[in-house]
């Protein structure tokens, strides 16, 4: 009898080897130059093909469609932003309270290298497919796990935060700078729109530290 032979399972190629990694890497920076040109209208498969250097077959291997290219560029952009945020609240550039801040408000405002209207079509997109959500739990837990540090120690910088307030804290962070990006608001990466955000944040922290200070009791759990 003949054993019947069996079809081999397509897989989506993963990006392991140094190539494929680059070819993935490439495909995520045409699109971002396309999306910056011509916002989502002028996004298509074959436009961010020509613009990576390799034929729609060879992007098709690395991503299913345009929502994968979208979604795969929100993640690549969210994991820069967190490691720029991890820094910050590492205290690499300035250990102060205001510098760690203000650290994190540059790097969640500058993220996707100052590309303004690719940034926008990505977080639009993002926000169409339900996972908007989720990315923002994703910032607010990493500040809520990477912070809680800064609360400890013989001499803290300031009191450690309840969960409650690890919310209020990251939704006026990430959804004040959100609704600029979404209504473009030209003051955008202006340094007066970080000074007002730093004020907000700073003026937050201090007033949980003094109640902490009158009211050493307090649970914050």
């Amino acid at each position: 009898m003949v054993a019947r032979r069996q079809v081999p399972e397509i897989k989506r190629r993963t990006p392991r080897q140094a190539r494929a990694a680059h070819t993935s890497a490439a495909i995520l920076e045409g699109a971002a130059q396309i999306l910056e040109a011509g916002g989502l209208a002028a996004f298509t498969t074959n436009a961010v093909a020509a613009r990576a250097g390799v034929s729609i077959g060879t992007l098709y291997q690395y991503y299913a469609n345009k929502t994968a290219i979208l979604l795969a560029l929100a993640e690549q952009e969210q994991q820069a932003a967190l490691a720029a945020v991890g820094r910050a609240l590492r205290g690499e550039s300035d250990p102060s309270v205001e510098g760690r801040v203000r650290a994190i408000v540059r790097a969640v405002v500058h993220a996707f290298r100052g590309r303004p209207r690719a940034r926008k079509a990505v977080l639009q997109a993002v926000l169409s497919q339900g996972v908007g959500f989720g990315m923002m739990m994703s910032v607010a837990s990493f500040i809520a796990a990477a912070g809680a540090g800064v609360g400890q120690g013989p001499k803290p910088l300031l009191a450690p935060l309840a969960p409650e307030q690890v919310f209020v804290l990251s939704r006026a962070l990430m959804g004040t700078i959100r609704a600029a990006v979404l209504e473009e608001q030209p003051f955008l990466t202006s340094r007066g729109f970080e000074d007002e955000i730093v004020r907000l944040i700073v003026a937050y922290l201090d007033a949980i530290t003094q109640s902490s200070v009158r009211d050493p009791d307090r649970t914050t759990a």
